[in-house]
């Protein structure tokens, strides 16, 4: 099957609260321009709320292509103006080398796994 007629992963996004009051967004599936709205929307819809911390677990994004990177930057401002705390947590092998791949690694607060995020805080 030529890759341009190739169904596309579909993004799965997953909303929990914590206890103290912090969100995880936990995406799964592929992270790029096709499938990119429920992302967008669940994370403004996040920092609308202003939680203290908003951690994004990307350990089961498969794929993550540029427009994904630009989403999870404009929330990294978004939400330092918003006074939240942003931290990524569990990055995928393909989500890693992306952020290292284009320098973007060193503007994330970046953990092994969403607990050590959560411990992190703010």
């Amino acid at each position: 099957m030529p890759a341009e007629n190739m169904p596309m992963a579909p993004l799965a996004v997953d909303v929990r609260r914590t206890p103290s009051h912090a969100a995880v967004c936990v995406l799964a599936g592929d992270l790029d321009i096709e499938t990119l709205a429920p992302a967008r929307e669940a994370l403004d819809l996040l920092l609308s709320e202003r939680p203290p911390v908003l951690v994004v677990d990307l350990g089961r994004v498969d794929f993550c292509d540029s427009s994904g990177l630009n989403l999870l930057l404009q929330t990294r401002m978004a939400a330092t103006d918003e006074g939240v705390a942003f931290h990524l947590a569990a990055l995928s092998g393909s989500v890693r080398h992306l952020l290292e791949l284009t320098g973007a690694k060193a503007v994330f607060a970046i953990h092994e796994t969403v607990d050590a995020a959560l411990a992190a805080g703010g």
